[in-house]
């Protein structure tokens, strides 16, 4: 196998900026919007934002939910805001809407557990937002520094796990989306990711800022919001990465659907699920992945790639496997 796919990613991006003021500006559309992203992109951050990150993200669960959603009465024909009002909120929640309003304008200082559930299962959270809404709002961790959030080596028995999957597409993913290592058929699969500078082996930058990828993904937009919920993720987990938030600058000054979705809030794990491909080889692909953390460092996900046995994504496979290395510089044709 060659070493080099074997080391990290290497360095952080060009960009600095913090997430939070990245997310900000990200709503802004046209020139306008580009000019003030690159300003925040540009400038030295400590991180992100805790306080403007709970706002936000507080204020933009609370819109997507209507009054007959959670059982009531839409009272009022003419409603100024989207979603919710924060009494309506503060209702579900059992607490008084000063409370509430004091907590999504960022003041999570001191808030009960117990108070932080209630505003959870009012806003109907997910698992991954509910945990998301504890980073933000719980007590600051204070981490002790290593290398500004460098990746920790991958243990070489994975490494070995990953050359044994023959006939499996696989590769190890990091924090911040950094691909650290893959096997032959993730190469056959995706691209030959060796060819890329270490600071390019990352599947945001890939999935924004590299046109093949777009047209590799049947449902590109399912998966572009994927991987802009999971930086989010991380980002409420890593709040002093400046890596990360050099990351979102980069992304939110080049690409326009970046800074879209990187508004929405939206918040996910690495887990499982369906993504249908389409490879110059081999035609359409309908492929399920499941990702599994290491127990020696769990920011590092093994994530693997599966077909249907006796489908016709199974026979892709193993056509796949049989080319090879080849497969791997066969180049994506425009999607028409």
């Amino acid at each position: 196998m060659d070493e080099e796919r074997h080391r990290g990613t290497g360095e952080a991006a060009r960009v600095g900026g913090s997430a939070a003021e990245v997310g900000r500006v990200a709503g802004s559309s046209g020139s306008a919007g580009v000019g003030r992203a690159a300003e925040s992109g540009e400038r030295a951050a400590a991180g992100l934002d805790r306080r403007a990150e709970l706002s936000e993200f507080l204020r933009t669960r609370r819109a997507r939910l209507q009054p007959e959603d959670v059982g009531l009465s839409g009272f009022g024909r003419h409603r100024r805001v989207p979603g919710l009002r924060r009494e309506e909120l503060a209702q579900l929640a059992g607490v008084s809407v000063a409370y509430y309003t004091r907590l999504e304008q960022g003041n999570g200082r001191n808030v009960s557990t117990e108070i932080l559930d209630s505003v959870a299962r009012a806003l109907r959270l997910t698992d991954s937002e509910h945990a998301h809404l504890m980073h933000l709002a719980g007590p600051k961790q204070h981490k002790k520094k290593s290398g500004a959030g460098r990746q920790k080596p991958v243990r070489s028995t994975l490494r070995q796990l990953l050359d044994s999957m023959d006939g499996v597409p696989a590769y190890i993913i990091g924090r911040r989306s950094e691909i650290l290592t893959w096997n032959r058929m993730a190469s056959a699969l995706f691209g030959d990711w060796s060819q890329l500078p270490p600071a390019e082996r990352n599947f945001a930058r890939l999935v924004f800022l590299h046109p093949e990828f777009r047209d590799l993904y049947l449902e590109w937009d399912q998966k572009a919001g994927d991987v802009v919920a999971t930086l989010r993720w991380e980002a409420g987990c890593h709040p002093d990465d400046p890596r990360l938030s050099a990351l979102v600058g980069e992304l939110s000054v080049k690409s326009e659907e970046f800074r879209r979705l990187w508004a929405i809030h939206d918040v996910k794990e690495k887990s499982f699920g369906v993504k249908r491909l389409l490879h110059p080889l081999v035609g359409e692909l309908t492929l399920s992945y499941e990702g599994f953390k290491s127990a020696a460092d769990p920011e590092q996900t093994l994530v693997m790639y599966s077909a249907e046995p006796g489908s016709t994504s199974a026979e892709g496979l193993r056509l796949l496997a049989s080319w090879g290395a080849d497969a791997a510089r066969v180049e994506l044709p425009e999607r028409p």
